[in-house]
């Protein structure tokens, strides 16, 4: 069962998805809490995993070309070490960012963010050769990305009208 957050720690969350950066003075002040007990919530929330690291947000066209390649991954078998196989080879490649093992017509949707297209090719062929079990892929180049979403709209996810 999921940990039930209050009110507060739910803006406390809203606020370092915003500004992962923003001083505990600062973020204390955001949420109406005092200095203290808004750094001991957040080591909490720390503690418990709901805060698992931080980052920059970058805007990748500006350090070079790269591409964004979905790819749409079935395996050849649906046994549990099958998946744990391809999920294994898949981790060794950095330039995997997302990988979502999906219900529907094919087994996983995986993002990856490459170079060009012989860099992506090289990795597919590491993966094959590499036999991580799959049976097809198809692969889908992102020519725009017209809406991300960045930070997760928490309070329309998790907080209910009658919370």
């Amino acid at each position: 069962m999921a940990a039930r957050l209050d009110r507060i720690d739910m803006n406390i969350l809203t606020q370092l998805q915003q500004n992962g950066r923003i001083t505990n003075a600062q973020l204390a002040d955001a949420v109406g809490l005092s200095p203290s007990p808004c750094l001991m919530r957040v080591k909490r929330l720390q503690a418990e995993g709901f805060i698992t690291g931080y980052s920059a947000d970058l805007d990748l066209r500006k350090l070079g070309d790269s591409l964004t390649i979905l790819v749409e991954v079935t395996l050849e078998k649906h046994r549990a070490e099958s998946f744990q196989r391809f999920e294994t080879r898949l981790r060794k490649f950095r330039e995997v960012v997302e990988c979502h093992l999906i219900s529907g017509g094919f087994d996983y949707l995986v993002t990856f963010v490459v170079r060009d297209l012989s860099h992506y090719q090289s990795i597919i062929e590491a993966l094959t050769d590499d036999h991580a079990g799959i049976a097809q892929y198809f692969s889908y180049v992102v020519i725009k990305t017209p809406i991300r979403r960045q930070p997760v709209p928490l309070r329309q996810i998790f907080e209910r009208d009658d919370d």
